[in-house]
């Protein structure tokens, strides 16, 4: 492992999104179900919206000639809540409207209803301001047009887009399938929690922690997850598991044994039933790294991913490696996250020749402090913090320094 140049990261996820072919199939679902799920077909509008003019108050609507003077008088000649359609306006009146009520023929302005007084004879209003042409109305179309397209195919939907998507009549969108993912951790020193209490762990074991974080971060990215388990520290239970694996899966993703130790049985498996590339890479937390791919035995092949087994390495690595391989297996073609640039509050002088992700939170005063100890196994900085980060090989820092923020919003 010591003799393995170190490769770039960016270099690494480059060589890693060149595996990802989008997949093929897709389903159509309810559009009610289908957050977080991945386009296959652009969304395009069959109507305009608003379909015509309404109103953006509740108010009353008129012709602005009528009430140019200010504290005009003007009979009310209807009445038009959403839902309904009113007559054309007559000229020297006024329609009382509702917030989303189409705006009659003949009416180019709305006065909202705090600007006007409904006189005690019951039929008047006086409009106590001059109103501007168009002020207070939506114009038709002017949020979508007719024949738009208002989704593209590879956006991976959020609950605004959902809402986008309903407000085009659209009941059910056509989606990528969800990539299916095998799980499983190696390792004879991990114990499930709930299997033994931790008065009577046996010395040398540790709770798998990482099944955990990683079983719901494959769940967020939209895949079927299959977990496992954990997996004997020997070849021939790794080389099982693996074949098991690859039968019906996409990807097949694991935890700890990528390094060439004696008790590291993955990479070898992973070789005998088809081929692997390892590598360090030059990021800390997160050097050593795996992707291969599995033969089935009817044909074909799985992806595999083995990540290392420390917690804080395995979850960046997650995040920064195999999150944007899964987004571009759905067909997404932005995976890189969206960063900020930030004030340290901190100093961080042990520079670093791999590109370091760091973990810290934002303060009260907007400025960036870090977690004091940033080792690979203290999973506690990823709840303390907001997101990582992302420092330069060979990088200081001083208090007052920008520096490259990734919240965690935008990996987890």
């Amino acid at each position: 492992m010591a003799r393995l140049p170190l490769k770039p990261l960016d270099e690494a996820l480059a060589e890693l999104l060149a595996h990802a072919q989008p997949l093929d199939g897709s389903e159509t679902v309810s559009t009610f179900d289908a957050d977080g799920r991945v386009l296959r077909a652009d969304a395009i509008s069959a109507l305009q919206v608003p379909p015509q003019d309404n109103s953006a108050m509740d108010g009353y609507a008129l012709r602005c000639a009528d009430g140019a003077a200010g504290g005009a008088v003007l009979p009310v000649s209807q009445r038009i809540p959403a839902g309904s359609v009113g007559a054309p306006l007559q000229p020297g009146t006024a329609a009382r409207i509702f917030t989303g009520a189409p705006v009659p023929p003949g009416a180019d302005a709305v006065v909202m209803q705090e600007d006007c007084e409904a006189l005690e004879d019951g039929g008047s209003v006086r409009v106590n301001v001059a109103p501007a042409a168009g002020q207070n109305i939506r114009r038709a179309g002017e949020d979508i047009r007719l024949g738009a397209t208002v989704l593209a195919a590879g956006t991976r939907l959020t609950p605004a887009a959902l809402g986008l998507a309903a407000s085009i009549g659209l009941g059910s969108v056509q989606v990528v399938r969800r990539p299916r993912v095998a799980l499983f951790s190696t390792g004879d020193e991990l114990v499930m929690p709930g299997a033994v209490a931790p008065q009577d762990m046996p010395p040398g074991t540790i709770y798998n922690s990482n099944r955990f974080f990683l079983r719901a971060l494959l769940q967020r990215l939209g895949c079927e997850v299959t977990d496992l388990g954990i997996v004997p520290d020997r070849l021939d239970a790794t080389v099982a598991a693996l074949r098991e694996a690859a039968s019906a899966h996409d990807l097949i993703l694991t935890s700890g044994g990528v390094s060439v130790g004696e008790e590291d049985h993955v990479k070898p498996a992973v070789q005998s039933l088809g081929s692997l590339d390892l590598w360090m890479i030059a990021m800390k937390p997160g050097k050593p790294f795996a992707y291969g791919r599995v033969q089935r035995a009817g044909g074909g092949s799985a992806h595999f991913i083995g990540l290392p087994g420390n917690p804080v390495s395995s979850l960046i690595t997650f995040t920064v490696l195999v999150r944007p391989f899964l987004l571009r297996l759905q067909g997404v073609q932005e995976v890189a996250p969206k960063t900020i640039a930030a004030r340290a509050d901190f100093t961080w002088a042990r520079a670093d020749k791999r590109r370091e992700f760091l973990r810290a939170r934002l303060n009260h005063e907007g400025a960036l402090e870090l977690y004091a100890n940033q080792g690979s196994g203290v999973l506690t900085s990823t709840v303390w913090g907001d997101g990582l980060v992302d420092n330069p090989p060979l990088q200081t820092i001083a208090p007052g320094d920008s520096v490259r923020f990734i919240p965690f919003a935008e990996l987890l």
